[in-house]
C-alpha cells in the first residue's frame, strides 16, 4: 500500500461534472489500496471572481482581508469534492489549511510555509478516511489566514507529501506530462518519461508553465518524487526526480528541454564610469524599487567607461526604465535605453556536464535561422539567450530540430 498525494488544479475541478470525474478517479486510486490525501485548488476562474468583487470596493486590496475572501475558493472545492467521494460510497473528510494546521509566516498573499502538524491527517489515514486539503493557503503563528501566492496548491501538495514521507506527489493538470517544449509552439514536442529536479528547477525559472518554481525547489530540498498527469486522461506521465541511475543517464539526450519565457524586457546604460561598486548603484535602486533582475552583462570600454545591460520581468520595465534613468544623470552616463520587444530562449539538459561544444551548437543552429543573439547567460546544465521577440517561435522550433529533441530514443 503506497501513500499518494494528489493535486488537481482549478481546471480539474472547474466545473461540478469536472469534480464528480477527479472524484471517480481518486476512488480508484484508493480501490488500488492507496492511502489518499488530495489537494485542490478553487475552481477554474473563482479566485479571478473574488479578486474582481474586492477591487470593486477597493482596488488596491492586499494583505489580511484579501487573503481571507480567497482562500474561500479552495475551502468550496474541498467541501463539494469530499461530498462527491461520499456519493461514491468512500469515506472522506475535508480541512482547510488552517484545521491542518499548516503554520506560515505573516507575508499576507505570497506566505512561506514554515511547518505542517501531521497528526490529524494521519489520524484520519489511519481510520480509512480520504482526506482532502485546501490548497493555497494557512495560518500565521497569531492565527491569521495567509495565502501562498502563485503556485500555492502546487506548494501545498509538495509540502504535505515531505511531512507525511509519501511515496510520490501527483499533480493532475489539463496537460499530460512535461515535455520538451511548449506542444503549442513545436507540435512534435515529445512528453518526457523522467526528468531531473535540476532540470525542471531550471525549466520552471526559464518559462516553462508546467510547474510552480517554488513547489519543484521544496520537492528537490526533500527529495519528494513529483508527477505530472493529467486529469482528462490515463497515462504515466513525467516523473520528476533525484533518482536516476547509470543507465538512464548513459541513455539520457544533452537536451531534455527547451524553455522560453515571452515577459522580458531589455534595459541599458551606456557610459558608465568604469569604478569599483558602479554595479551596486546601478542595481542598487533598482533592487530598492522591488524589481528583480535577471541576466546581466558588463561591456568595458577603451575609454574608462563601461556600458551596463540587464534584464526584468516586461511589467517592471517602465519602472525599471524611469530609475535607470535618474541613475544615469547622477552617474554621469551617456545615456539610458531599453527595450520591451525581447525574449529569452533557453536549452536545458544535464548532459551538458559531461558534453562539449552545446553552446556553439546552439549558436549555429540560431546563426543558421538569421538570428541575432543580444545577451548570453549559462550555468552548468543550461544556456539562455536573449533574442529579439520577433524570432522567438523560429528560435525555439530550429533548436527542437536540431537537437533531435522530436526523436523517440526509445524506438
Amino acid at each position: 500500500m503506497a501513500l499518494l498525494v494528489q493535486k488537481y488544479g482549478g481546471t480539474s475541478v472547474g466545473t461540478i461534472d469536472r469534480i464528480k470525474a477527479v472524484a471517480e478517479k481518486i476512488a480508484g486510486y484508493r480501490d488500488r489500496g492507496n492511502d489518499m490525501v488530495i489537494v485542490v485548488s478553487a475552481m477554474s476562474g473563482e479566485t479571478n471572481r473574488l479578486t474582481a468583487l474586492a477591487k470593486e470596493i477597493d482596488p488596491a486590496i492586499r494583505g489580511r482581508e484579501l487573503d481571507v475572501l480567497l482562500t474561500t475558493g479552495e475551502q468550496v472545492t474541498i467541501a463539494l469534492l469530499t461530498t462527491a467521494l461520499h456519493q461514491l460510497g468512500y469515506d472522506a473528510v475535508s480541512y482547510t489549511g488552517g484545521q491542518v494546521k499548516i503554520l506560515t509566516d505573516n507575508s499576507h498573499n505570497k506566505a512561506r510555509i514554515l511547518s505542517i502538524d501531521s497528526i490529524n491527517i494521519k489520524r484520519d489515514l489511519s481510520a480509512g478516511n480520504i482526506v482532502v486539503v485546501a490548497g493555497f493557503q494557512g495560518v500565521d503563528e497569531k492565527g491569521n489566514i495567509t495565502t501562498l501566492g502563485r503556485g500555492g496548491s502546487d506548494t501545498t501538495g509538495v509540502a504535505l507529501a515531505a511531512a507525511l514521507k509519501a511515496d510520490e506527489c501527483q499533480i493532475f493538470t489539463d496537460v499530460d506530462g512535461v515535455y520538451t517544449t511548449d506542444p503549442r509552439v513545436v507540435a512534435e514536442a515529445r512528453r518526457l518519461d523522467k526528468i531531473t529536479f535540476e532540470e525542471m528547477l531550471e525549466m520552471a525559472s526559464l518559462g516553462s508553465k508546467v510547474l510552480q518554481i517554488r513547489a519543484v525547489e521544496f520537492a528537490g530540498k526533500y527529495d519528494v518524487p513529483l508527477r505530472v498527469l493529467s486529469s482528462f486522461e490515463d497515462g504515466e506521465g513525467t516523473l520528476i526526480t533525484s533518482d536516476i541511475n547509470e543507465d538512464d543517464s548513459v541513455e539520457q539526450a544533452v537536451i531534455s528541454g527547451i524553455a522560453f519565457n515571452r515577459d522580458e524586457a531589455q534595459l541599458t546604460i551606456n557610459g558608465v564610469p568604469d569604478t569599483p561598486g558602479v554595479a551596486f548603484q546601478i542595481l542598487g535602486p533598482i533592487s530598492e524599487a522591488n524589481i528583480e533582475v535577471d541576466m546581466i552583462l558588463q561591456n568595458i570600454g577603451a575609454d574608462g567607461t563601461t556600458d551596463f545591460t540587464f534584464t526584468v520581468h516586461r511589467n517592471d520595465y517602465d519602472v525599471a526604465l524611469s530609475v535607470l534613468k535618474e541613475m544615469a544623470e547622477k552617474l554621469g552616463a551617456r545615456e539610458a535605453s531599453g527595450n520591451s520587444k525581447i525574449n529569452k530562449l533557453s536549452i536545458v539538459g544535464v548532459g551538458m556536464r559531461s558534453h562539449a561544444g552545446i553552446a556553439s551548437r546552439m549558436f549555429e543552429i540560431l546563426a543558421q535561422e538569421g538570428i541575432n543573439i543580444l545577451m548570453i547567460s549559462t550555468s552548468e546544465i543550461k544556456i539562455s539567450v536573449v533574442v529579439e521577440e520577433k524570432y522567438l517561435e523560429l528560435g525555439v522550433r530550429a533548436l527542437h530540430d536540431g537537437f533531435d529533441l522530436a526523436e523517440d530514443k526509445d524506438e
